[in-house]
């Protein structure tokens, strides 16, 4: 499946299916971060349930600690 990810275009393995199994993958596990897909922000509680589609637009953004 062709996704663009924080404007990059990637290809991602059919099981990627949800914002929850993107999120599961290396890159983003165990980071606290914020989803944007397709222009929406999606909750916490719905990244289970919200699908991805070939061509879907998603921004992700982490927080990094400091001082």
């Amino acid at each position: 499946m062709n996704l663009i990810v924080n404007g990059k275009a990637e290809i991602y393995q059919e099981d990627c299916r949800t914002v929850a199994d993107l999120l599961n993958l290396p890159a983003w596990n165990r980071r606290l971060v914020i989803v944007e897909l397709n222009g929406e922000i999606v909750a916490r509680e719905d990244y289970t349930t919200a699908l991805l589609g070939d061509g879907d637009r998603i921004e992700v953004v982490h927080f990094v600690g400091g001082g």
